[in-house]
């Protein structure tokens, strides 16, 4: 049985976070263009996600499937989803490993929380309105002008900044004791999924400099500066922050939901806002272009995963 020993406790976004990335959703500073919807949806996929996820391994293995289906048609959205599979994968183990005190309200939770991605995904592709944060990482990378960097980031940001309040909300968050219980289990989550976050900071690396390119580690610097929310912890304890309000404060969703629809956006726009330094921009793109990157990224994801089991 899990106990909260060894687990921090962790707090969201300073204020000043948060300010920054209101100030950045409304000033709308962009790189890239923003890719509209397809004009007819990907049968094919729309088939594969059309219904609801009824497990935990149903959304891994649905998301794998859609995983390949994206990177076999060379759409980057399927950046995302090659960490969001391998991260479904690594949270899989821990239910069956003894990681959770309550792995029934976790199997609850990771499916709810698949749920709204695949429903903006959906949306998005049949032309339908979807939250500010998911319009911008689908629109980015379908247009094809982003990094992968950039691509894995927009989709970590709009699925926990965005979306993870809210499936928090759909399975509870309990009160009193439960509510404690469940607390150290979400953290227990951040403990899982840390070990994955270095694997895929390592891959990126690996990915890259395997290309050629030196300044890998001036890259991670420029970007771990301008998207502070979307460090997992963070942005996991920025969900759990909103989700206690929504339980505990009902009235003030109209509020709680601004907050999270305004920062998610603030954080993806500051993502792609000017700002990079242009000498290694223009390197990494020409690496992308001369590169299997995402082919790359995903084997080395998929590998890792395989070789290093909670």
């Amino acid at each position: 049985m899990n106990t909260t020993t060894g687990i921090e406790d962790e707090s969201g976004p300073s204020l000043g976070s948060e300010l920054r990335a209101v100030v950045d959703r409304y000033r709308g500073w962009l790189t890239v263009d923003i890719a509209e919807p397809p004009a007819h949806p990907d049968p094919d996929l729309s088939a594969l996600l059309a219904s609801p996820f009824s497990s935990v391994d149903d959304v891994h293995d649905r998301l794998s499937a859609a995983e390949t289906h994206l990177r076999g048609e060379g759409d980057r959205r399927a950046v995302f989803l090659t960490v969001y599979a391998a991260m479904t994968a690594r949270v899989r183990t821990g239910l069956t490993s003894g990681v959770f005190d309550d792995p029934e309200w976790v199997r609850q939770y990771l499916v709810a929380f698949a749920e709204y991605y695949r429903r903006a995904l959906v949306a998005f592709e049949r032309g339908e309105r979807v939250a500010p944060a998911w319009r911008v990482a689908f629109g980015a990378s379908r247009g094809g002008e982003t990094l992968v960097i950039q691509d894995a980031l927009l989709g970590i940001n709009a699925h926990i900044v965005n979306d993870l309040t809210f499936a928090l909300d759909d399975v509870g968050v309990g009160t009193g004791r439960e509510r404690d219980r469940r607390h150290a289990d979400h953290l227990a989550v951040n403990t899982v999924l840390k070990q994955l976050a270095d694997v895929v900071q390592t891959t990126l690396a690996e990915v890259y400099a395997a290309a050629g390119l030196t300044e890998v580690d001036e890259l991670f610097g420029r970007f771990d500066e301008r998207a502070t929310l979307v460090g997992l912890r963070t942005a996991r304890a920025f969900a759990w922050e909103n989700a206690v309000s929504l339980a505990d404060w009902p009235r003030l969703a109209p509020l709680v939901r601004w907050r999270v629809r305004t920062v998610s956006a603030g954080a993806a726009y500051a993502l792609l806002a000017p700002g990079l330094d242009s000498t290694v921009l223009e390197q990494l793109v020409a690496v992308e272009r001369g590169e299997p990157v995402l082919a790359a990224l995903s084997g080395a994801l998929h590998r890792d995963d395989a070789e290093q089991p909670v």
